[in-house]
């Protein structure tokens, strides 16, 4: 699983929405804690980031704010307070006189703010770097194509509905059923039809829309679902125990350990060309160990039959001999 802090948590459970700053169009991202924020912002092209902690923060807001004698809480509510409506989609309030501006500094985004704290002017500097692949695929190219597949099964569940209702409408005709007006009367749905004239006549209209920015409210709630499912799986994967996580470490057993004496679910499999191997060479191992005995002190004598060598009885002792 993919190690993730809180704010990359918190702005990964967001929705894409779309903003305006200046005149570019760009989908946002943007998690504001108590003193820390991260934001991402797309034109479809690029993809940008940052990721500000309270240390960071407060030294920005030093080099951009001379006087600036404030704890971090008290200007950064207010930081929150204007720049999260902008970059949350939502019409920020024209009391707060705030305004943005974009500037590019090679291939990084810098989006300047310019406000009033406490009568004074305040100013903040959203300084957005390249976002990294991971980065990309796991906040945009995953979900997107989730949220395709969710929308694929959806059809595919639509038109099983409408291939029960022609069915059902079938059955009322065969019983005497009477369509009562005539603008009701459609034809029986072919879904193979409706996929050919999707394709070749309502997708070329659509064909302005490929570059739009667009991520309407439907879209974003169906977006932050797949997300949500997501997470929750992968939370379920980290806490079950899995086949993937079990290692097993065998024992070491000396050259000299039978084989025989371990369970035989545990013993190695031998193919029947390493057993006549080994035979080999256990044979040839024996022969070696047989030609180096040492030859015994006692001359090689005639083999005796010790079955006709008894004992001698011994004489009972008693009163007569």
């Amino acid at each position: 699983m993919e190690s993730m802090n809180h704010p990359e948590l918190a702005v990964s459970a967001l929705p894409w929405v779309p903003v305006t700053v200046g005149d570019m169009k760009l989908l946002a991202k943007a998690f504001f804690g108590d003193t820390e924020y991260r934001l991402l912002l797309s034109d479809l092209s690029n993809m940008w980031e940052e990721d500000m902690s309270k240390d960071s923060i407060q030294s920005r807001a030093q080099d951009l704010n001379k006087r600036l004698k404030a704890p971090v809480e008290a200007f950064f509510a207010h930081l929150r307070s204007v720049a999260a409506p902008c970059l949350s989609g939502q019409s920020h309030d024209q009391s707060t006189t705030a305004h943005f501006h974009l500037e590019h500094y090679g291939s990084h985004l810098t989006l300047k703010l310019k406000s009033e704290l406490a009568g004074v002017p305040f100013y903040w500097e959203f300084r957005c770097t390249p976002a990294p692949v991971a980065v990309v695929s796991r906040q945009m190219m995953r979900p997107l194509l989730a949220v395709t597949r969710v929308l694929q099964k959806q059809v595919e569940e639509l038109s099983a509905l409408l291939v029960r209702k022609d069915a059902e409408i079938q059955d009322y005709k065969e019983n005497g059923a009477v369509l009562s007006r005539g603008r009701l009367q459609t034809e029986p749905f072919d879904e193979e039809t409706y996929r050919e004239n999707f394709i070749t006549q309502t997708l070329p209209q659509m064909g302005a829309l490929q570059d739009c920015l667009e991520f309407d409210s439907e879209l974003q709630e169906l977006y932050v679902a797949v997300n949500s499912v997501r997470s929750n799986q992968k939370r379920k994967r980290s806490v079950s125990p899995s086949a993937d996580n079990f290692s097993f470490v065998p024992e070491q057993i000396s050259p000299n350990h039978d084989q025989g004496s371990a369970p035989a679910g545990l013993r190695p499999p031998v193919s029947s060309g390493s057993k006549q191997k080994n035979d080999q060479q256990s044979l040839e191992k024996t022969q070696e160990a047989d030609s180096e005995q040492t030859v015994p002190l006692l001359p090689a004598a005639a083999p005796v039959d010790r079955s006709s060598v008894r004992p001698k009885k011994k004489k009972a002792v008693g009163l007569f001999r």
